[in-house]
């Protein structure tokens, strides 16, 4: 005659008070203590001996789950394998398994190199270390849809492009745990997009493409008589980069290495330039100036310090003091345009000087073999005149002659 089974029911199981072991069959049994307080017991023998398994309390194990974790476990038993020996070693794997934040840190110091610019790598560093703040201390397999939205949705309303950008990069640090085995399988990225939390998110709005704000050339020199009288780090690099028409990432990692005083040149290395080949800038008397000031205070190896020690100023401080000085619809950027529209207008610099000036590759593949100098001289002569120009508040947007430049 075969053993009863599934003895109990849930009515049972939420109503029976008697204290003691009340069986289901198949070695599953509730228990009752004296206190009142129930808890699911799986009973084995092994080695002769007879073992009891903790399953948990009902009020997070119901009888279905009981039963289901008593399945599991008389598998494990026919299989020769002790329940409880696996149990603890699963908690233990469980333990000993990677959150988030340590697996992000780690992705972190590997993609951050990648980057020349500064300012994708605190993008980066924000994404995974303030938005991602509340997955960072959950297990990477623990990561769920839910958690993602409550991340998200906050910013969709308002910061969409800054919203969408974190997202990615979750998806990123997750589908590389996948990759590395840190996630078992099945799993679906649950900060992937299509298909998935594109069903969840309203539509994203389409964003107006365009040039990075520029501020009319002829604004520019009362702008920059504006910024020398702040006495401050993040001025002396703004200042710096509209005097080159620079990029941030190329001024903000500049260090005292790349610049030579003797020849006037600093040479921006090819790891930090958009173009992947080094670019040698001439120096001008007001870049000179700026050099000879921060070097007076030199406290790191960088020529523009930030606040942590060794570390070059924040990618956001020129974006800040812009704001603080009521020019928050331009950008850092826009001023390569303002240097540009400069040349083209109001000087007699050829189209290529210009163009190599700001680091742009000019003609097809031939035509760059053939050119095989940087026209540096030219280019300081052009740097000069940009220099005088926007030292003078009230300089005109007049055509400077060639010639006169030449003289100077």
């Amino acid at each position: 005659m075969a053993r009863a089974v599934k003895k109990l029911s849930a009515r049972t199981v939420a109503t029976l008070k008697k204290a003691g072991r009340h069986s289901d069959g198949d070695g599953l049994y509730l228990v009752i203590d004296p206190s009142g307080a129930r808890r699911w017991l799986f009973m084995f023998r092994w080695d002769g001996k007879l073992k009891e398994m903790g399953l948990g309390g009902i009020a997070s194990t119901s009888l279905a789950d009981a039963r289901e974790q008593a399945a599991a476990a008389r598998k494990l038993v026919a299989s020769g394998i002790n329940p409880i020996d696996a149990k603890r070693a699963a908690e233990e794997e469980r333990k000993a398994a990677k959150t988030f934040g340590e697996f992000a840190d780690e992705m972190l110091l590997s993609i951050l190199p990648g980057y020349k610019n500064v300012r994708h790598q605190a993008q980066w560093t924000r994404a995974l270390k303030h938005y991602a703040a509340p997955i960072r201390p959950k297990r990477l397999d623990e990561i769920g849809t839910d958690d993602i939205l409550k991340i998200l949705q906050p910013l969709w309303q308002t910061k969409q492009e800054t919203a969408s950008r974190v997202r990615g990069r979750i998806e990123r640090v997750l589908a590389a745990a996948k990759a590395k085995k840190l996630i078992a399988s099945p799993w679906e990225n649950p900060a992937r997009w299509r298909g998935h939390l594109q069903e969840l998110l309203s539509k994203r709005k389409k964003l107006a493409r365009g040039h990075h704000a520029a501020m009319p050339y002829a604004d520019v020199p009362a702008f920059v008589a504006r910024l020398r009288e702040r006495d401050a780090t993040a001025a002396a690099a703004l200042e710096f980069a509209i005097l080159n028409a620079s990029r941030s990432n190329e001024v903000l990692g500049s260090r005292w290495e790349e610049i030579d005083l003797d020849e006037k040149i600093w040479t921006v290395p090819a790891e930090r330039m958009k173009g992947g080949k080094a670019h040698r800038v001439p120096l001008s008397a007001g870049s000179l100036r700026i050099i000879q000031k921060q070097a007076e205070v030199k406290i790191s190896d960088f020529v523009f310090p930030g606040k942590k020690q060794n570390r070059p100023l924040s990618s956001m401080a020129m974006e800040m003091l812009l704001r603080r000085m009521g020019a928050s619809e331009f950008t850092q950027h826009g001023f390569r345009s303002s240097f540009r529209d400069w040349c083209g207008e109001s000087t007699s610099f050829a189209r290529e000087i210009a163009e190599a000036a700001l680091s742009h590759t000019v003609g097809d593949e031939a035509e760059q073999a053939y050119r095989r100098g940087d026209a540096l001289e030219k280019r300081r002569k052009l740097m000069e005149a940009w220099s005088c120009f926007i030292s003078t508040p009230k300089a005109d947007a007049k055509v400077i002659p060639l010639k006169a430049v030449q003289a100077s």
